[in-house]
């Protein structure tokens, strides 16, 4: 019935948060006593909650009862379903108050708001050079490393970008995507001026 009149009797006697159920208070209270009792029995993680112990059992046991109805895809979680779900219905949920731009998930938006800004949080340890994107941080990261994690399975060539790799593979694939619109000409990279 406090589902339905929005009683909340259960009170925590620390911040200000009240339930409707005790047990969800009993829950409540482990964020300030730090009680984690549901322990993992593969590693050392353990969880507040049982809800939190169970999602984490799968990253043992490769799990994934979250089944998308359009493809093959499964997940772990129920939050990433519902955003691979997206990629079919075209929905784009979060929209830029500044531009109109819309996006599927709430980080993408996150890291479009920055064009508007100029923020640029994510700044190189090495040299001066500062990113809105830590995926372009971590890409910039290997001219200082010299790390080339994308590596050809058919030959000994490695690269730093892994849109490097895929024109590399044109080499041995003989594609040729880029099109001349005047002749028969084609070209395998993306800017046909790196072949002059």
């Amino acid at each position: 019935m406090s589902i339905h009149t929005g009683e909340m009797p259960y009170k925590c006697t620390i911040c200000s948060a009240a339930f409707s159920q005790s047990g969800h208070l009993k829950m409540h209270m482990r964020t300030h006593t730090g009680e984690r009792p549901n322990k993992c029995t593969v590693c050392d993680a353990a969880f507040s909650e049982s809800g939190s112990l169970k999602r984490h059992m799968r990253t043992h046991t490769g799990e994934r009862p979250y089944k998308c109805t359009m493809c093959i895809a499964a997940f772990s979680e129920l939050g990433p379903l519902k955003v691979h779900t997206r990629t079919h219905t075209g929905e784009r949920p979060y929209q830029c108050t500044i531009c109109s731009s819309d996006f599927s998930r709430s980080r993408h938006l996150k890291t479009h708001i920055m064009t508007h800004t100029g923020e640029r949080p994510n700044k190189c340890t090495v040299c001066d050079a500062v990113f809105s994107k830590s995926g372009s941080l971590r890409r910039h990261m290997r001219t200082h490393t010299g790390e080339r994690p994308n590596k050809c399975t058919i030959c000994s060539a490695a690269f730093s970008q892994s849109g490097h790799l895929k024109i590399h593979m044109r080499t041995h694939t003989g594609e040729r995507p880029n099109k001349c619109t005047v002749c028969d000409g084609a070209v395998p990279n993306q800017n046909p001026r790196r072949n002059k």
